[in-house]
């Protein structure tokens, strides 16, 4: 290294000043990105990040951003170490702009669904960048996310490596259960139920994170002729016939199995007559980040008990997390 000498510097300080200059990197140029809403954002610093959805905080983690991150939502339950060590923000359908701005990030990354939609656009106007990221339902759409959030923290080749990654674990899933599936009746009929609050049943139609991953774990949703989760009446699920209930075994959307088949439009049902209920973390079953491919493998070998479906390798962004599950 070149020393140089400074005017009110002694030698041996000013050589120590350039040592410290050398070593310093420089700051990396912004980057520019087209976010879920169809805003053009410019993302200048990316080291001091807000982020607003599991699946987002699940992809920090993966691709080892988390020293970055200083502050989750409450739907960041995986990893443990989200929560149990990061600012809690709130909701994310319940956010607050204050509470956001209050941490002083200089980026926030929230999920499409984000709200209400009045924080957003409070947010969306303030001086620190806000990103949506695009939602996913499929396997090229988790792909889409990773490098889309790889590359707004501005590590789009550790985005690449891990969205190939995933992508690979998932397809080897999915072409082991193409080759065993031949037909539409060995896909069982799957029912997801959200909630049976007060006795209602509230179910996933189609254009539902609970109907894809039911279909990528070779499974057919029970329920056709609507989109989004709603209420259905007990004619509707006597006549979709599930083999199978799937539900989330999380807080007010867990139930017990006698709960769940003592329902009066259940209770005659395949699923009930079988007993076949299966309980999965929601973050886990619907959260569409980079634990998918472990994820759609679960949930298919509870759908095909007789499969010998193939073992995925074990990752550092899936690794069992008790505290979270």
């Amino acid at each position: 290294m070149y020393c140089f000498r400074m005017t009110q510097l002694p030698h041996a300080l000013a050589c120590a000043f350039a040592g410290m200059l050398a070593a310093t990197p420089l700051s990396a140029a912004p980057v520019t990105i087209d976010d879920a809403n169809g805003r053009t954002v410019t993302i200048a610093d990316s080291q001091r990040v807000v982020s607003a959805g599991g699946s987002v905080t699940e992809i920090l983690y993966a691709l080892g951003l988390e020293d970055r991150i200083i502050a989750v939502d409450t739907t960041s339950r995986y990893p443990a170490d989200a929560l149990n060590t990061k600012p809690d923000v709130g909701y994310l359908r319940a956010l607050s702009a204050e509470g956001l701005l209050s941490v002083t990030p200089s980026l926030i990354l929230a999920e499409a669904d984000a709200g209400p939609a009045e924080t957003v656009s409070i947010l969306q106007k303030a001086s620190v960048p806000f990103v949506s990221v695009p939602a996913a339902m499929d396997a090229a759409g988790v792909a889409d996310k990773i490098r889309f959030v790889a590359n707004a923290m501005d590590v789009s080749a550790r985005g690449e490596d891990l969205a190939g990654a995933v992508t690979g674990d998932l397809a080897t899933v999915t072409t082991a259960l193409d080759d065993a599936i031949k037909s539409a009746d060995d896909r069982p009929r799957t029912l997801f139920i959200l909630s049976l609050s007060g006795g209602r049943i509230l179910a996933a139609g189609a254009d539902t994170s609970a109907a894809a991953m039911i279909e990528l774990a070779g499974g057919r949703n029970a329920l056709t002729g609507f989109s989004g989760y709603k209420p259905v009446n007990d004619e509707a699920v006597i006549g979709a016939a599930p083999d199978v209930i799937v539900m989330m075994d999380r807080g007010d959307h867990r139930a017990e199995a006698t709960d769940v088949f003592s329902q009066p439009a259940l209770a005659f049902t395949p699923a009930a007559q079988s007993r076949r209920l299966v309980r999965m973390d929601g973050l886990y079953l619907l959260g569409f980040g980079p634990r998918i491919a472990h994820a759609v493998r679960d949930l298919a070998a509870a759908l095909h008990p007789d499969l010998d479906l193939p073992v995925l390798a074990d990752r550092s962004w899936t690794a069992p997390d008790a505290a979270s599950q």
